[in-house]
């Protein structure tokens, strides 16, 4: 897999292994922005394409391939 930058990966989309209440495929809608700019980008919001849920995880998170994977499978 490609080393992601955390400030392109707005609109981003992914695929969860296992899936959760019919939430396969999601979208990143917000890279949250550190309190200090001098600080790392930690977290994501992804907003699942079934139910329009957010929740908010770390972007490295998206790196582990026995949780997601790039683009919608």
């Amino acid at each position: 897999m490609n080393p992601l930058n955390p400030k392109k990966l707005m609109l981003s989309k992914w695929t969860a292994v296992t899936p959760t209440a019919k939430q396969k495929h999601f979208l990143v809608s917000k890279v949250i922005e550190p309190a200090q700019p001098t600080d790392a980008i930690e977290y994501v919001e992804i907003e699942a394409v079934f139910s329009k849920a957010t929740q908010i995880i770390s972007w490295r998170d998206l790196q582990n391939d026995a949780i997601w994977r790039q683009g919608w499978v």
